[in-house]
């Protein structure tokens, strides 16, 4: 069995919870997001002292100082290979900019050759096990709605403001 290790962080938008399989980061929760998946750690084992985890949470401290941190350590979300190519487009989205869903179905439109709905990446979106490092919060709808965000809608437009993002054309989705 793999081994996994998890550790948990203070930060503006709540307790963090990054997890490892050693050489990789394969997972980053805020508490209560949905798809949250800390519960189910019981066998991860507590470990501050990896230097992956020291790494990523200095990355985090300096990302959470304004700052856009240069990631030097390893992403590994466990996924489908559709959810890998969505989350692979969040890493290309530069700090202090959006895109919308749309916008990344098109691409994979023209990547993959078949069509693809603004919902199903959407849906590989919320989904994404690496928050804030893997970008899923710059992501918007067509319209300039701050949907579909796991870590809350509060959490996504800290962080958008962190990265000084003009808010002037988003609004939040009614319920």
């Amino acid at each position: 069995m793999n081994r996994r290790y998890k550790h948990s962080i203070d930060s503006p938008v709540r307790l963090l919870t990054l997890t490892s399989d050693g050489t990789s980061i394969t997972g980053l929760w805020n508490s209560g997001q949905k798809y949250d998946e800390t519960p189910f750690l019981v066998d991860a084992e507590l470990n501050e002292q990896l230097p992956l985890f020291q790494e990523a949470t200095a990355w985090l401290k300096s990302y959470f100082n304004g700052e856009n941190p240069e990631r030097h350590f390893a992403v590994k979300p466990e996924g489908s290979d559709f959810r890998k190519k969505v989350w692979a487009h969040l890493l290309s989205i530069p700090h202090g900019e959006t895109t919308t869903y749309g916008a990344i179905a098109k691409q994979l439109n023209t990547e993959n050759g078949k069509p693809m709905s603004a919902q199903a990446v959407g849906g590989a979106v919320g989904h994404n096990p690496i928050s804030i490092i893997i970008p899923c919060h710059r992501v918007v709808g067509a319209s300039g709605s701050l949907t579909g965000y796991a870590g809350g809608i509060e959490v996504k437009k800290q962080l958008l403001q962190l990265e000084n993002v003009n808010m002037v054309t988003f609004f939040e989705p009614k319920s």
